[in-house]
């Protein structure tokens, strides 16, 4: 096989296995070459993955070492997501009575898919993550994508319960948007104890839904290893979470005047870009 054609067949299984240890014996075998040339063309990689700002691969001394590929979002390529986002978000036909907005089609989409569940996956990137959350169902899509940059499984949270997943652990929790408490729960095998687990959502108001997850983690002798949401908005008092990420922010809401204010979250604020230097 010439250098060309490994190079492109190993930026594809890299990039099928992100956040996984691959040993250079692996490489060398599976294109019949030697260990040094192996090294050659992961330095190619290495130094194409940083300059397109795209993902590292970090390398793991020792025996039982190899390289990693963890994917991350630039900080110019994330501002000119998020702008363009927030843009597209304001367009006044969103307004749904009640003042909601129309989001389905941001969460329909593939590309809008991976670019955030790239972004939530770099805030992530070196964290302990074990399992992705979210609740039924709108959520669902985000989670997949995180999950997949992430490497890890994700968990659906169920408002009622499925017979086709067996016993179930629940938790009541009270919901932000009308005050009252209502109930989620989980399979009992979802989540082995210890787990480190990321919670995401699609909307945040005042953040009964994730500090309902957040207690349903709880339940499981588990650990929250973090929260995001893609879009967040006012809410008249104050929230119940605080250590959260958004992508957007909704300032203002008037359907009568056809009037949408959104801003860039806080997330960008929350990523350390010199870790992927």
């Amino acid at each position: 096989m010439k250098r060309s054609e490994r190079l492109v067949d190993m930026v594809k299984y890299l990039m099928d296995h992100p956040h996984t240890l691959i040993a250079l014996p692996f490489f060398a075998k599976r294109y019949d070459a030697a260990k040094s040339s192996i090294s050659e063309d992961l330095t190619i990689l290495r130094n194409t993955l940083a300059n397109n700002k795209d993902g590292i691969l970090e390398t793991v001394a020792g025996a039982a070492g190899g390289v990693r590929y963890i994917p991350f979002m630039g900080k110019q390529t994330a501002a000119s997501f998020l702008r363009e986002l927030a843009d597209r978000v304001e367009n006044p036909d969103r307004i749904l009575p009640g003042n909601f907005l129309y989001f389905s089609d941001i969460l329909g989409s593939p590309q809008d898919l991976q670019n955030i569940g790239k972004l939530i996956a770099t805030k992530y990137a070196f964290s302990k993550v074990d399992y992705v959350m979210t609740v039924e169902t709108k959520g669902l899509t985000m989670a997949q994508a995180v999950s997949r940059f992430l490497n890890v499984p994700f968990v659906l949270v169920r408002r009622q319960p499925k017979i086709t997943e067996g016993a179930t652990i629940s938790v009541n929790y009270v919901a932000s948007s009308s005050d009252r408490v209502e109930k989620m729960e989980l399979a009992k095998r979802s989540l082995p104890s210890g787990s480190y687990v990321l919670i995401v959502d699609d909307f945040m108001r005042g953040g009964g839904t994730l500090t309902g997850m957040e207690e349903l983690v709880k339940e499981f002798n588990c650990h929250v290893a973090g929260m995001s949401v893609l879009c967040e908005s006012k809410f008249a008092s104050r929230k119940v979470v605080d250590d959260y990420q958004s992508l957007i922010k909704i300032a203002d809401v008037d359907r009568n005047k056809k009037l949408i204010k959104v801003q860039i979250g806080n997330i960008l604020d929350q990523i350390n870009f010199d870790r992927f230097s």
